[in-house]
């Protein structure tokens, strides 16, 4: 897999290779991840990328030309065009479900935004679709690209150790949530582990850990109807 990002601001995003599962993902050559940046692609002598809004209004639009040479840039690289990806709050909210789709694509090509975010016509002729981490603004879609590539990475064939710890995460099996998990001791502060999980009945146990998922499912979706009235 090939995952390019356009960003600003990549420094924010070059931790994510440095530790953990994508780290070792990365170190095992399963993924390629590269950095972009438009200020690259300007003419100037500020490499200026951004400008004040058609219109009026506060802040800075990143500007169309820039952008275009870099996406063009990263076709004539990769001799791929890739699916292109615009972090936006206006996006999609990335589920699980979207994760694993994205994983069967082999080349993704990732657009951080900054300040008031880009020309809408980067929008309309480049971007494929538009992805939001959540319902709220970051500075910039840096940290949000780094969520997606996370996301993403970790449902790679070999990134994991043991392929059915993400087969049994929370949303693997639509909107189920995972079940509690219990570690050494047994027993701490008068908590206690249930029971169940020391029978040695693997039955029981599966059986147990699917009315605790829907369980919490049921209780985490009983909240949020609270919560909506």
């Amino acid at each position: 897999m090939i995952i390019d990002v356009i960003a600003l601001i990549p420094e924010i995003i070059q931790p994510i290779i440095e530790d953990g599962i994508v780290s070792r993902a990365h170190q095992k050559s399963l993924f390629e991840l590269r950095f972009w940046t438009p200020r690259d692609y300007t003419e100037d002598r500020h490499h200026t990328v951004d400008a004040r809004p058609f219109g009026g209004g506060p802040g800075m639009v990143m500007m169309y030309e820039p952008l275009k040479k870099t996406f063009d840039a990263i076709a004539d690289y990769r001799q791929s065009r890739g699916v292109r990806i615009y972090m936006s709050p206006q996006g999609e909210v990335l589920k699980q479900s979207k994760a694993r789709a994205l994983v069967a694509i082999p080349h993704l090509v990732l657009l951080c935004g900054r300040y008031e975010g880009v020309d809408q016509r980067i929008i309309d002729t480049e971007i494929d679709f538009e992805l939001s981490i959540g319902d709220y603004v970051l500075s910039g879609g840096e940290l949000a690209a780094a969520v997606v590539i996370d996301t993403v990475v970790r449902l790679l064939p070999d990134a994991m150790s043991n392929e059915a710890s993400h087969q049994n995460d929370s949303f693997s099996e639509g909107d189920l949530l995972d079940h509690p998990h219990y570690t050494r001791p047994r027993e701490i502060n008068g908590l206690s582990v249930p029971d169940v999980l020391f029978s040695g009945d693997h039955a029981k146990i599966e059986a147990w850990r699917r009315e605790e998922s829907l369980r919490r499912t049921a209780l985490r979706h009983n909240k949020a109807d609270i919560n909506n009235h």
